[in-house]
């Protein structure tokens, strides 16, 4: 978890929202991102769709059979989704998003995805809440 941080800390360097995103395989790092919204001008640049991307990319799979994924945010539901058809064996998130965090909805991970969650949840959650009091 603590290299999906360093990732929520490039977004921060960039003036993104603060999120990051690793995907491990065999105790590997094969795909990183943080978001890139803004830089990209892409509602879709979430730092867990640039990871998987780049996962996939690593494997030569659209399937991350095998693989964890940490973020340092629970997933939207667009990443929810994302991370439904990619199979991870593992999700494992810092901070909750009571807002729009996919843990809302009922069966919105693969049902052969283990879910954890809370991990490094302060550090995540004060990256995140540091960053919008400096925006409002």
């Amino acid at each position: 978890m603590q290299k999906a941080f360093e990732e929520a800390e490039k977004a921060l360097d960039k003036d993104e929202v603060p999120v990051g995103a690793i995907v491990v395989f065999k105790e590997q790092i094969i795909g990183r991102g943080h978001n890139m919204t803004e830089t990209f001008n892409d509602v879709t640049a979430h730092a867990e769709i640039q990871a998987i991307t780049a996962a996939s990319n690593t494997l030569g799979s659209k399937f991350l059979d095998g693989c964890k994924v940490y973020i340092t945010l629970e997933p939207c539901s667009m990443c929810a989704g994302a991370l439904y058809w990619a199979r991870p064996a593992k999700i494992v998130f810092g901070a909750k998003d009571e807002k729009r965090g996919a843990g809302r909805f009922e069966g919105i991970y693969h049902p052969k995805t283990e879910i954890v969650s809370g991990i490094l949840e302060n550090e995540c959650a004060q990256i995140l809440k540091n960053f919008f009091l400096k925006r409002r």
